[in-house]
């Protein structure tokens, strides 16, 4: 990791502790360390214990006091930790003043594990290829390479259904673009409701038949018509994102063996997107 990388993001976990309340007594090892540690340890993809060894440290960080291997595990499950983590993401993500234009870009990527695992919440579900075991990364993003907003889910669970909790969380007027795994009548309905023009590939039969229709699906074949496969095509930026994402040292690889059950899992992805904004956000600075 560069130096200037690493500045970005230690600045960020200091400037948002400030704005999320405290609970208790002051700790000895503060949230700001533990976090540090956790991103640390993330980039450099290794297990938690490794962030607990002074040996693993660098002149770009260098702690001069570390929490034991008990007390770095236990801090970094807690609330408040893991809300400093959810405020560095928003901070950084949403760091560009033009907030990528009016247009949205909606996917999702598998996040497998190996069939022999015992995680109880790696579930089957269909991923590119065929079913597999794991969970999946539900992203939202802009024209500016940010990922707005993400979920990690079970692999069984419905993209609709994850669709819909994004849609609430990061309302704006405009389009949203997302594959044919989202088409559905009552999530365009849904998602123009909350001021959203959605638009997927529809099916050959979209708008006929004797049963009521979405309207706001009928209104997105009458603009696939004119200006809507031209649009469309914009879509697939979000697949250039996903591999950026994986494309760097520290970025998204495989999920390693330790990150296991769906509240680490979380946390590991999250911790790799903050990694990618600060690392985008280093590289617009330099232009």
């Amino acid at each position: 990791m560069s130096s200037q990388v690493w500045r970005s993001v230690y600045h960020t976990i200091r400037m948002v502790n400030r704005s999320i309340p405290r609970e208790g007594r002051r700790p000895t090892f503060p949230d700001t360390l533990i976090v540090a540690m956790y991103l640390w340890a993330t980039f450099h993809d290794r297990p938690m214990c490794w962030a607990a060894d002074r040996l693993n440290y660098s002149s770009c960080f260098r702690p001069r006091r570390l929490p034991s291997r008990s007390q770095f595990c236990r801090r970094i499950k807690s609330r408040r930790c893991n809300a400093i983590l959810r405020a560095v993401f928003d901070r950084l993500g949403r760091s560009d003043d033009s907030g990528g234009g009016s247009l949205r870009l909606m996917d999702g990527r598998a996040l497998r594990v190996q069939s022999h695992s015992k995680d109880p919440e790696a579930t089957r579900g269909w991923a590119s290829g065929g079913f597999a075991r794991g969970y999946k990364l539900h992203a939202l993003v802009n024209e500016n390479e940010r990922f707005l907003d993400i979920r990690v889910r079970s692999l069984n669970v419905s993209e609709k259904t994850v669709a819909r909790e994004l849609i609430d969380a990061n309302r704006h007027v405009g389009f949203l673009l997302a594959d044919q795994g989202y088409e559905s009548g009552s999530l365009y309905d849904y998602a123009a409701a909350r001021g959203m023009t959605m638009m997927t590939p529809l099916k050959a039969n979209a708008g006929k038949g004797h049963r009521p229709q979405s309207k706001a699906r009928l209104h997105a074949k009458k603009l696939w018509r004119t200006h809507g496969r031209k649009l469309y095509d914009r879509r697939n930026a979000i697949e250039r994102y996903f591999g950026q994402l994986s494309a760097f040292g520290g970025g998204l690889a495989p999920l390693p063996p330790w990150v296991r059950r769906l509240e680490r899992v979380e946390r590991w992805v999250l911790a790799k997107v903050i990694l990618y904004h600060a690392r985008l956000a280093t590289k617009e600075t330099a232009a």
